[in-house]
């Protein structure tokens, strides 16, 4: 004979948060160890070469740390003022950073060495950059120019200046080394061609633009400013191909991450969102407890670094999974590898032991439905478990022993029950059942609710009231749901240009509530 199987009290429990790979992937960072430096953390940029040290750009230093050991590699301290953007070279060799002296420097990371200094800037040169060609520095500057430099003569080659405002973010392309990008605080980004020594187009973000940054393929870049990140198609004259906004305060950085595949940003707003290239969508977001000014990621996706405005940087290493020593191995291959097995096998039957179910679900299988109905409607259950005060509700119902069991009942179970439908018709989760069960109420005591005291009479008219506040509100919800569709089908019509605006999704529209379709209860 099968077991008698207890209800099932989690269909009605509140739904879990949907999981995706991408939340487990970035979950699997380890605790963060935290490093203090002595002003906001301008910058910060990895070695693309193993072990892949990190560079942080913070006061009037560049300190290049080990990403493993999280202890100081390099101190470079050749500044007399802040110290802006400090970057590798590809080769990992080379490091250049800006600065509050007009001035771009270039270091020998591993002999700490000044190699070039180049002068020319008349402000703070916030940001500058190795073109991929490793011969050329670019660098942007506050007195409004993006100049370009050549390495071996230390010389200015070219200089452009058609920004009207400060320039803190740029970008050098991926794939040619004569591409430049610069965005300011005028609001637009700027793409140069430096064989044409002229601008190749322009586009307006519409705020102040903290960073911009090339995708893998270097025909689609991003700019980020106020609390916007607006995705464009280089190879279209700067065609805007979408945006987005998840942050709610000013987006300070950008970076890719997982191989090109994934953008990572940073806000004022104390996240870091992470977004697939594909769709643009946000995938994942780390909490931190200051505004975030500067990111960086390791190749490899192991080690996190987020610098924050308080001077705190928070360095997370993706732990790898420990590898089985020498001995263990050996007592696997022992335990299995052996060839003299005796090929028969005894049958064993293990007496499973039998599972306690709860008392109303006893009192469910003996059809003890009075003594269930009332555990179900006990304080402490219908405050703390009102799940499973439905769910027993609904059993009661798929066996048709709901009316027998209310009309049979004394006058304070009546009173609970209508207390309970008082408190929970409205939630979502059991609006459905609820319905039911009032209907089934009324069919009982329609006619002779007195009889089960005045109390019951309040409770009841209460119910009424509440039924009809649930159905304005459903009305209301419909009223709404017609407003916005008409002022999105008229934005759609008229407003949106598809050429120069990003795409808006308009299908996701307000349905209507089904505990609206389902209200049969009428109330006089």
């Amino acid at each position: 004979m099968a077991d008698y199987k207890s209800i099932n009290i989690n269909v009605f429990g509140k739904k879990s948060v949907e999981t995706n790979p991408d939340v487990i992937y970035w979950k699997k960072l380890g605790v963060p160890v935290f490093l203090r430096e002595y002003g906001p953390v301008d910058y910060i940029d990895f070695s693309p070469i193993e072990p892949h040290h990190f560079a942080v750009t913070s006061s009037v230093r560049v300190q290049v740390y080990n990403p493993v050991t999280r202890l100081l590699y390099k101190n470079l301290s050749r500044f007399q003022k802040n110290a802006y953007g400090g970057s590798f070279r590809s080769d990992g060799k080379l490091l250049c950073a800006g600065g509050e002296e007009h001035e771009v420097k270039l270091f020998d990371v591993a002999a700490k060495t000044l190699l070039r200094v180049f002068k020319g800037h008349t402000g703070a040169v916030h940001r500058c950059y190795f073109t991929i060609d490793n011969t050329h520095v670019v660098s942007f500057s506050d007195d409004q120019t993006v100049t370009y430099w050549d390495i071996p003569s230390e010389q200015k080659i070219l200089s452009f200046k058609e920004h009207s405002d400060y320039v803190r973010a740029g970008a050098v392309s991926p794939v040619s080394p004569d591409i430049i990008l610069s965005g300011g605080y005028d609001n637009y980004v700027k793409m140069y061609d430096k064989r044409s020594e002229s601008v190749v187009f322009n586009v307006n973000h519409g705020a102040p633009v903290e960073s911009v940054l090339f995708l893998p393929t270097g025909g689609i870049f991003l700019s980020a400013g106020g609390t916007e990140i607006k995705v464009w198609n280089a190879l279209q004259g700067g065609k805007l191909l979408a945006q987005f906004h998840n942050h709610h305060k000013t987006v300070t950085c950008l970076k890719l991450a997982s191989r090109g595949s994934r953008i990572l940003s940073g806000s004022l707003d104390r996240h870091v969102n992470v977004y697939d290239v594909a769709t643009f969508k946000r995938l994942h977001t780390l909490d931190y407890s200051n505004a975030v000014l500067s990111l960086g990621i390791s190749a490899n996706d192991e080690t996190l670094a987020v610098g924050m405005v308080d001077g705190l940087v928070s360095v997370s290493r993706r732990e790898a999974a420990l590898k089985p020593t020498k001995r263990e191995r050996q007592k696997v291959v022992f335990k299995y590898g052996s060839d003299v097995v005796d090929p028969t096998v005894d049958v064993i039957l293990n007496n499973e032991k039998q599972v306690k179910l709860p008392l109303y679900s006893n009192y469910l299988k003996k059809f003890e439905y009075s003594k269930a109905l009332s555990m179900v409607l006990g304080k402490r259950t219908i405050n703390k478990q009102p799940n499973l005060t439905v769910a027993v509700l609904k059993e009661l119902i798929a066996r048709k022993a709901l009316h027998e069991t209310i009309a049979g009942n004394n006058p304070k179970i009546v009173l609970s029950l209508l207390t309970f439908l008082i408190k929970n018709i409205g939630d979502y989760r059991f609006t459905r059942v609820l319905i039911s069960v009032a209907n089934i109420f009324l069919d009982v005591y329609e006619d002779n609710i007195t009889s089960c005291g005045l109390e019951a009479v309040m409770l009841f008219q209460k119910l009424a009231d509440k039924i009809n506040e649930e159905v304005n509100i459903t009305e209301s919800l419909l009223a709404l749901e017609g407003c916005i569709n008409l002022v999105m089908s008229a934005s759609n019509s008229g407003n949106i240009q598809m050429g120069t605006s990003a795409a808006v999704n308009t299908s996701a529209t307000l349905t209507q509530s089904e505990s609206g379709k389902d209200f049969v209860v009428q109330v006089n």
